[in-house]
């Protein structure tokens, strides 16, 4: 047997034992619609999705949709999400962004990637959580536990984000990219941590390409 197709059957049984182990992985950001999760997950960047489903409620009580986020005066936005961290740039973003959905959009997300990573504060991540999530788009968020975990099980080698995007859509089924992208989430916050990952608790230890390197 081939050294490619040997690599093919071991990823396919680590896809296979993640989706044992998380069957019913998914977003951990509470949200209702497409406007709540895209804010959401603006919020979440450089904080943990805990810390932001503690600061929507509120938020998306004031400010249940694009317009009202739109025409909020920004010190209200910045003391309802101060606690996110980089509440001032987020909150700048996330007014803009609401302001060219409402101009533009008619107050409805956008459904591309290209229309969605041109508004202020949103990324090819970001994009591709709201399109997996709130659109049932198959796609792939490279967040830094999918980046870490990926890497490290051997589904990417690359050493950027943008780059192992691309490695995990050509070395995953299509059909199971939006679902391992939580796959790999669960199991980085769970268990392959970036300081001390707890491989003597992994059960993808036997099939892990960091594992066998150390």
């Amino acid at each position: 047997m081939g050294q490619r197709n040997e690599e093919d059957i071991r990823r396919k049984t680590v896809l296979d034992i993640l989706e044992k182990t998380y069957p019913d992985a998914t977003t951990e950001l509470v949200h209702k619609n497409p406007y709540e999760l895209l804010i959401a997950t603006m919020l979440s960047a450089q904080t943990t999705d805990k810390q932001v489903n503690k600061v929507t409620p509120g938020l998306f009580e004031r400010f249940p949709d694009a317009k009202a986020l739109a025409e909020a005066d920004i010190s209200e936005i910045e003391s309802l999400i101060k606690t996110c961290g980089f509440y001032k740039s987020k909150a700048r973003n996330i007014k803009e962004a609401c302001r060219i959905i409402v101009e533009e959009y008619g107050g409805r997300v956008p459904q591309t990637m290209e229309e969605l990573t041109a508004l202020p504060g949103v990324g090819r991540k970001t994009a591709n959580v709201v399109l997996s999530n709130a659109f049932g788009v198959d796609a792939i968020a490279v967040d830094t536990h999918v980046f870490r975990v990926a890497n490290r099980l051997g589904l990417a080698q690359s050493g950027d984000v943008r780059g192992t995007e691309e490695q995990l859509m050509e070395n995953i089924p299509r059909e199971k990219w939006s679902r391992a992208h939580h796959w790999l989430i669960h199991h980085g916050r769970r268990i392959c941590k970036a300081r001390r990952p707890k491989c003597e608790e992994c059960p993808l230890a036997e099939v892990c390409s960091f594992k066998a390197e150390q």
